[in-house]
């Protein structure tokens, strides 16, 4: 049988090529297998590639492993950017020396069941080389969220510069500033202070970007929230100018409602009226309730793709402070055109519901109209009106308005009392500001039946909108809440169990099931930590496109349609009922329907993180408050023993916090 033939010596542009084209940096045994060297000739191939890494052809990694210069090892760590417009998630090398631009990384979905990479996150990631220079990325491990590479801070005058001193304590690292960079910028002032591209990879020196005003003002409190979570705070050009055009939408062709004594109930420092309600018996069904919810057409302002609805999706709702609004959409639309003022005619998109006496929703209808509300109503006036105490706008709207809403409602909370929903009582923090802008006050926030009524009303008009869009079997993003995960219900029960209060180990459990432990702890000394506790047992509620039904709610369907001003997902929902129903050529396009995967993933994430920022906010108000109150005496509850202290809540002001275990008697 005759030997094969070896091939001969590869060449060092051979070579060169052989590790251009791998998709992952490679060794000399991958290079000598694929070359089929053996032997001695091995020697030489180590000499070609110390030269082909002399000349720069090639560069070696820690791991004795080559690749041409700029490519990046198999394994490597990378920053989440965001998503483009074909709903990819972007990514870059966590670390990029250098003023060449690093290459692209695509990420690959997230594993079923496994929350989606998130901007700012950063995650071990698994990497291969396309023929373009890009690469595929698939998570190995997520790592948390990255440093910024920016930093809200006090900056504060030093010899030769000046140093920004972070505001958020968790991060210990102050940012230098070298004395060309400060200009005026005066001690004491809260800025935003970012390195320059490859700054991270030298001395920490840093340029003062944007400058909030006096850090000792009160008004920074909430600056420090939003601009530490990355909040975007200001519009681009061409979508303010786009805002500040528009103008009001005749009637054509919708359906004419402003007859219809449709109301808004909400807070008393509200500033944007997103949804009317209205309601009268149901001529057709004795007990049965026939009611309106009118939602502002914000579908009609805000066109696919337009500038208006890129920053809208960046933002992905709005963002609600102590003293101030960071809204999703430019004034002129949120505070304008697509809020439902009083007395001045509006675009809607309204759903007719029709309920029997149990009330369950036996039909609905959708229509796009044009209503001119009645009334702006707030919840305690609509309350103390129901309760017998009416001013002069609740009085006359008493009996043809507010009192069938009511009726509807008591027919809606059996509803809901049947289905068995996870009702929690937690109560609310609320922040109320003196003229200066500093904490007057804090308690918790009233739930009025009011409160409830106009809830009951939203969920069932929500309802109404995954049911149509599920029956039509269009794309749509849901809003998801998943039963709990089995390991936190098992440390629930151990937690509960000592306490008196018992479900069986591996029962499948539902809604009623938590309902009934929150029953029991009402009005009992435990009640909130029991509320607390099985808070933390509940998955986080998302939105996606895979329906798995609203477990707390319990719920099969449901979608969020009621407030498009401040939520994104509402926005798509409208354009899905839009094109399904044909209510005008302004609906879902194909590739936003094709998009709502990754949409869903953005602003599950971008609602995290107002939620954060909130929090944030909230607690630095309430610290603020209670800083020159130190040596008074406050009740309080114990929520965590650890062996280094104490986790100790308010009673009066809500604020928690570490008692040492050093300072303990």
């Amino acid at each position: 049988m005759p030997k094969t033939r070896k091939p001969p010596f590869p060449t060092r542009d051979q070579v060169a090529a052989f590790i251009r084209e791998s998709p992952t940096p490679v060794g000399k045994r991958e290079i000598a297998r694929a070359f089929q060297i053996t032997g001695a000739a091995r020697i030489a191939l180590k000499e070609m590639l110390k030269e082909l890494q002399a000349d720069g052809t090639v560069e070696r990694g820690r791991s004795r492993r080559v690749a041409v210069p700029g490519s990046l090892p198999e394994v490597t760590v990378v920053l989440i950017e965001g998503v483009d417009a074909d709903g990819e998630v972007l990514a870059r090398p966590a670390q990029w020396p250098g003023e060449a631009k690093p290459p692209r990384i695509y990420m690959a979905p997230e594993r079923r069941g496994h929350p989606a990479l998130a901007e700012g996150d950063r995650a071990l990631a698994r990497l291969k080389r396309n023929p373009d220079g890009s690469y595929s990325g698939r998570t190995m491990r997520k790592l948390g969220a990255a440093t910024a590479d920016s930093l809200v801070g006090v900056f504060r005058r030093k010899p030769g510069g000046g140093v920004v001193e972070p505001a958020d304590r968790r991060r210990k690292e102050s940012l230098y500033v070298a004395a060309e960079d400060c200009g005026d910028v005066a001690d004491g002032e809260l800025v935003i202070a970012e390195m320059p591209p490859g700054a991270r990879f030298g001395p920490r020196r840093a340029l003062i970007v944007e400058r909030l005003g006096d850090a000792a003002h009160p008004r920074a409190v909430s600056l420090i929230a939003i601009h530490g979570a990355g909040i975007p705070t200001v519009f681009p050009e061409e979508a303010a100018r786009q805002a500040d055009a528009a103008r009001p939408i005749a009637l054509g062709r919708r359906t004419d409602l402003r007859d219809l004594p449709l109301v808004t109930i909400d807070g008393a420092d509200a500033r944007d009226f997103d949804d009317a309600v209205w309601a009268e018996p149901d001529a057709a069904a004795p007990g049965g309730w026939h009611m309106v919810v009118a939602i502002a057409d914000v579908s009609a302002y805000v066109p696919t793709g337009s500038a208006l609805d890129r920053e809208a999706f960046k933002r992905g709702n709005s963002c609600y402070f102590p003293d101030r609004v960071v809204p999703m959409l430019p004034e002129a639309l949120s505070n304008g055109l697509c809020s439902l003022r009083p007395e001045e005619d509006r675009a809607c998109l309204a759903v007719h519901l029709w309920i029997d006496e149990q009330g369950r929703l036996k039909r609905h209808r959708f229509e796009r109209g044009l209503m001119r509300s009645a009334a702006r109503l707030t919840y305690e006036q609509v309350q103390a009106a129901r309760d017998g105490t009416p001013d002069a706008l609740t009085g006359p709207l008493l009996d043809p308005v507010i009192a069938p809403l009511y009726g509807a409602f008591a027919a809606l909370t059996n509803d809901r009392a049947k289905r068995g929903t996870l009702d929690l009582d937690l109560p609310e923090r609320r922040i109320e500001l003196g003229e200066d802008g500093r904490v007057s006050a804090i308690g918790a926030r009233s739930r009025l039946d009011s409160h409830r009524l106009i809830e009951e009303f939203m969920i069932t008009a929500n309802v109404a909108a995954a049911s149509t869009l599920q029956d039509k079997a269009l794309p749509a993003l849901y809003r998801v809440h998943d039963a709990p995960d089995q390991a936190k219900i098992e440390a629930l029960r151990e937690f509960l169990e000592p306490m008196g209060y018992r479900f069986a180990k591996g029962q499948v459990l539902r809604p009623r099931v938590f309902t009934q432990i929150l029953e029991q702890a009402r009005g009992k000394p435990e009640a909130q930590v029991v509320n607390e506790m099985v808070l933390r047992s509940q998955s986080q509620a998302l939105y996606q496109t895979d329906n798995l039904g609203h477990f707390g709610l319990a719920l099969a369907r449901y979608a969020h349609f009621t407030s498009p001003i401040r939520r994104y997902a509402d926005l798509t929902v409208h354009r899905g009922l839009i094109r399904l129903l044909r209510l005008g050529d302004d609906g879902a396009s194909d590739e936003e329907l094709a998009r709502l995967g990754p949409i869903g993933e953005h602003i599950s994430f971008t609602e995290r993180r107002a939620a954060a920022a909130e929090r944030d906010a909230v607690d630095r108000y309430t610290a603020a408050f209670l800083a020159d109150r130190i040596g008074e005496e406050f009740p309080g509850r114990i929520g965590g023993v650890t062996r280094f202290g104490l986790f100790v809540t308010l009673a009066e002001s809500g604020a928690d916090g570490l008692v040492p275990i050093g300072s303990l008697p």
